[in-house]
């Protein structure tokens, strides 16, 4: 009996002599085969990372482009304002210029007729050679029966002489500008009395009206206009009459 249980005992040993190596093998086996298991599990965790850093760079490289509009509009807005308020200065600038030289001029205009009236209105001594001249002019073209007698520039075939420019005219002439003939520079031109108001030679075409005074072209005060295609001289006494003129430098 003891030699069987020796005999048992030896073959346990040996037993577990063979089974151990085997099982320390399979355990290293199965080591070797979860290591790579956890490699790819750790590679799979590091995925997720790596896309959301990338998630995070691709808006990231998006938001630049935009900014770069963003800016690029705002300055492009920026530089409208600007180039429109210079606009709107330089255009308020002009006004105040022009609305400065109209002021000016305006006041240039209004001095020289003041002084032009001034001397029109004063009686410059005229020898009696010359009173004698002029007064013999006026008479000869005083008309005996002035609605038979005078023509319009239509019945005349129209205006063909010298234009005074408008901006002139609006400084000088029309019903607002009255002056006396008496004291202008005076010539007798074919029998007509021919006069010189603001530069302008003043020859008269139409016979003046019996009915006004003898001395009229030196009391009264007249303007000349334009009307009904053509230059008229008025008289301030008798504002229905127009006398045909002509103009000339």
């Amino acid at each position: 009996m003891k030699r069987i249980g020796l005999i048992s005992t030896a073959a346990l040993s040996l037993l577990l002599a063979t089974t151990a190596p085997a099982y320390a093998q399979q355990e290293q086996q199965g080591a070797k085969q979860d290591h790579p298991q956890q490699q790819q599990s750790k590679h799979e965790q590091a995925k997720p990372e790596q896309q959301h850093a990338q998630q995070q760079r691709q808006p990231a490289e998006k938001q630049q482009p935009q900014q770069h509009a963003q800016r690029q509009q705002r300055q492009d807005h920026n530089n409208q304002q600007q180039h429109a308020q210079q606009q709107q200065q330089q255009y308020r600038n002009n006004q105040q210029q022009h609305a400065q030289q109209q002021q000016r001029q305006d006041h240039n205009n209004q001095q020289q007729h003041a002084q032009q009236q001034q001397r029109g209105n004063q009686r410059p001594q005229r020898t009696q050679e010359q009173q004698r001249v002029q007064q013999s002019a006026w008479q000869q073209h005083r008309s005996q029966r002035w609605d038979s007698d005078h023509r319009n520039w239509q019945q005349r075939g129209g205006y063909n002489g010298y234009r005074i420019p408008d901006d002139r005219f609006r400084g000088y002439f029309g019903q607002n500008h009255g002056f006396r003939i008496y004291g202008l520079p005076f010539l007798v031109v074919g029998g007509y009395p021919r006069f010189q108001y603001d530069g302008y030679w003043v020859s008269m075409v139409d016979p003046w009206p019996e009915y006004w005074a003898n001395d009229w072209y030196d009391t009264d005060d007249v303007y000349v206009t334009y009307v009904d295609n053509g230059y008229y001289l008025f008289n301030r006494r008798y504002p229905n009459v127009g006398i045909a003129i002509s103009i000339s430098m």
